[in-house]
């Protein structure tokens, strides 16, 4: 298949090293010394004692890359803006668009059903334009468990454990044609991708561990797995967890058959800095809004109090706006 990955970081590098060594036509778009990077010498992932090395074409201009069978972003929210600007050029008849990002995605309310509304998310997509850029039919989203750093311009490395899950689903959850070629391709590159059959459930689900474990691990300045070792941030973990399983449940989720053990989670926590203590530490926008503030805002809507949730909220929010990470929507 022709597959762009739209954000060449360390999830967008390491997903499209692997689809690249698995035979796929892929093309990325990136910019700066990663551009030039992988121009040079395509996409490496070093995962343990494996490495693998992917050959794709890349450019900073998307028209140069024609249309595609599937578009990945693996853009980070506060830089979506960019793909709403180019995809256009990517576009055939039926290519679908993945988006795997954390947090809450800026198409929730697209195909919702009979749920209950979500709250305003306009402050996801400023303007509509990520709307009007990629018609509702054509959106896919994803969610990813793997975690990664880029540690040199065309260079990924993954943390252990060394787990490659990705999970992709329809906005409708009616599991399409390019849904499934996209798992399909997954699987066959090497990565772990089941079939999802509410891409919502998935989303509030790894939503759970970053609100509950990355927020504590930028907070405290630590890596996440610090949560497991410190009794305290431990307790703080649980509450932070329940809360957000509370306001999903009010929201229409149902995680009855799933076992959703927040000690068992807390257990398995990489040694890993989360990325948004990474953009944190390198200066980078933060995904204030999608992680942090939009959990809050679906609280309460629901009317659930979340007084754990607050506080993480008010102090992260402050920590991003102090260093000029995040402005707070008008």
């Amino acid at each position: 298949m022709r597959i762009c990955i739209y954000g060449a970081g360390a999830v967008g590098g390491h997903l499209a090293a692997r689809l690249a060594a698995a035979g796929h036509e892929v093309s990325v778009v990136a910019r700066g010394a990663q551009l030039e990077a992988v121009r040079r010498n395509g996409v490496t992932l070093r995962a343990g004692d494996e490495t693998i090395r992917g050959r794709v074409r890349a450019s900073d201009r998307p028209a140069d890359l024609g249309e595609q069978d599937i578009v990945v972003s693996t853009l980070k929210a506060p830089s979506l803006p960019a793909l709403a600007d180019g995809v256009a050029s990517l576009l055939g008849r039926d290519t679908g668009v993945a988006f795997a990002i954390n947090g809450i995605p800026w198409w929730y309310g697209i195909g919702i059903g009979r749920r209950p509304a979500p709250p305003d998310l306009s402050a996801l997509d400023p303007g509509g334009a990520l709307a009007r850029a990629v018609p509702p039919e054509r959106i896919l989203g994803g969610v990813v468990y793997s975690s990664n750093e880029l540690t040199e311009p065309g260079i990924v490395t993954q943390a252990k454990p060394l787990k490659s899950l990705f999970l992709w689903g329809d906005a409708d959850d009616r599991d399409g044609a390019a849904c499934r070629a996209l798992r399909a391709a997954t699987i066959a590159a090497g990565g772990e991708s089941p079939a999802v059959p509410d891409i919502r459930a998935a989303i509030w689900k790894k939503l759970f561990v970053n609100v509950a474990g990355s927020l504590l691990a930028l907070l405290t300045r630590q890596p996440v797995s610090a949560v497991r070792e410190d009794p305290e941030l431990g307790e703080l973990f649980r509450r932070l967890w329940d809360e957000m399983r509370a306001v999903a449940e009010a929201h229409g989720l149902d995680f009855s058959r799933e076992t959703l053990d927040p000690e068992a989670m807390k257990r398995n926590l990489p040694h890993h800095r989360p990325s948004i203590l990474q953009d944190y530490e390198l200066g980078r926008p933060m995904e204030i809004e999608a992680i942090v503030r939009a959990p809050r805002a679906f609280a309460r809507a629901a009317g659930v109090a979340t007084p754990t949730l607050d506080t993480v909220v008010a102090l992260a929010t402050r920590l991003a706006a102090d260093k000029g990470l995040y402005t707070r929507a008008s």
